[in-house]
């Protein structure tokens, strides 16, 4: 059983026949057989998913890129704004996530169903508010992130994009959290892909009006990336509703269930509560840069949206981890829960330490592709390289954490995310921003420690075992 937690688990030939396994999308019982095995078959799909959707972020940084660091800040600003959508989705996720993947563990496929609608109505209630408030008032909040007046008359068109058809996003997280919790990573993976085709394609052409479509600049980039996501979005209301995975939404199903409401609820409301200190991290950050000028934020921008380029694999990583849990839980085998969660994290620290390294080495020329301008340029460089310090030890913050929700135990992840980012973060980027001679650097080595604090209190909590309890 040790030999799991290290590669010799898998030999060279059970390893290619595994990756070979996890992207044609075999069907497992993952609450059965060699842990190492079981996640890669899940890892594999979902660190695919992550890394189109980090794909999203840095296609669209590199056209706009070409636009100008006015273009470049109002994607950092719309994207922190948009972090509230990203919150709801991902809060909304851990609890379909969750509660999927106990009743696939249970072998409950018609409960899996249920929860699944349950979580596809909350989400469209949610976003259609946010969609109303942020398309109606796309100036003021640009303004209220610190916006400089040349940068509101650049970006409103795109943010009122953006915000407005929120539930693209919205939508597309909440199914693919189903299809993952239930072992589906496969058809997780694949629409992202077809989400990414389309908007790789659009965005230039949009853009930069190639051909016979229009040059709408800024505004092309929301359009093109909204159209990808809108049509994956239809393509997985379809195989829901096909029964092409684990969970087949029936007629019978398309109602409100009191019950499975109230429990999704409950979870998710904490869930969203997580993610929200987390995130809100992110918009308290840039709100701090914005005081050195937008050629500061746009080199931030660009620096997160690398590093976002290493951090949503890892999620994916982290994904898999938390559905192994789930399921063990769900057929009564926490000892399995457990193990899964360590061999996750070895993986993810493999992966995020050669991550941190290239970034590391290879800033300057990374950076370069995406901008000129000499300052954007420099505090991408230095963004870049400090936060990808603190990546040994986020690859296991990262897993824990999100092995916490797999098992419905939402608090603790949620509490360890006030105390490292609220408690410690935000006010030591402050403070060696404004109150040091370090300025702007200050915000990356905030960063960086939090991520390292995150990783060691987190592992002290999963020690304690309390997540094993947990009924959802």
């Amino acid at each position: 059983m040790e030999s799991d937690l290290h590669p010799e688990a898998l030999p060279e030939p059970g390893l290619r026949t595994a990756i070979w396994d996890a992207v044609r999308g075999t069907h497992h019982d993952y609450t059965q057989g060699p842990v190492g095995r079981a996640i890669l078959l899940l890892a594999v799909p979902m660190v695919l998913e992550t890394v189109l959707e980090s794909v999203f972020a840095v296609v669209d940084v590199f056209f706009v890129s070409r636009l100008g660091h006015r273009a470049v800040t109002t994607v950092g600003l719309t994207e922190s704004m948009l972090a509230i959508v990203y919150t709801v989705a991902v809060g909304l996720s851990i609890g379909a996530t969750a509660m999927v993947a106990r009743r696939i563990g249970e072998k409950d496929v018609d409960g899996a169903a249920r929860t699944a609608v349950q979580c596809l109505a909350l989400g469209l209630g949610v976003a259609a508010v946010i969609g109303v408030l942020g398309a109606t008032q796309a100036p003021r909040l640009l303004a209220l992130m610190g916006a400089e007046p040349e940068v509101i008359a650049v970006g409103v068109p795109y943010t009122r994009l953006m915000l407005g058809a929120n539930f693209t996003v919205t939508l597309l997280f909440l199914m693919n959290a189903i299809f993952r919790g239930a072992g589906d990573a496969v058809i997780a993976m694949r629409v992202l892909w077809l989400a990414n085709a389309i908007n790789i394609v659009l965005d230039p052409l949009l853009i930069f009006g190639i051909g016979p479509f229009p040059e709408l600049g800024i505004e092309g980039a929301a359009i093109a990336t909204n159209i990808g996501r809108g049509t994956a979005v239809v393509a997985q209301l379809v195989l829901l509703v096909r029964g092409s995975g684990r969970v087949d939404v029936e007629r019978r199903h398309l109602r409100l269930v009191p019950a499975v409401m109230l429990r999704l609820v409950r979870l998710s409301a904490t869930g969203t509560f997580q993610v929200f200190v987390s995130t809100a991290s992110w918009i308290g950050l840039v709100r701090v840069l914005a005081g050195f000028g937008s050629e500061v934020v746009a080199g931030y921008t660009i620096g997160i949206r690398i590093l976002v380029f290493a951090l949503f694999p890892s999620w994916g990583m982290s994904n898999a981890a938390a559905t192994m849990v789930g399921q063990a839980l769900g057929a009564r085998d926490p000892v399995r829960a457990e193990r899964a969660v360590w061999i996750a994290g070895y993986y993810n620290l493999v992966f995020l330490g050669a991550a941190g390294l290239i970034f590391v080495v290879l800033a300057p020329w990374i950076v370069g592709l995406f901008t000129a301008d000499p300052e954007a340029f420099r505090h991408g460089v230095l963004c870049l390289r400090i936060i990808s310090l603190g990546f040994p030890f986020y690859a296991y913050g990262m897993v824990l954490t999100q092995s916490f929700n797999g098992a419905g135990d939402t608090w603790t992840p949620t509490y360890l995310n006030m105390l490292c980012f609220w408690l410690v973060e935000i006010p030591l980027a402050f403070v060696l921003a404004y109150r040091t001679s370090v300025g702007p650097t200050g915000v990356y080595v905030a960063v960086a420690f939090a991520f390292s604090l995150l990783a060691v209190v987190s592992a002290f909590m999963f020690r304690r075992g309390k997540w094993k309890q947990k009924v959802v």
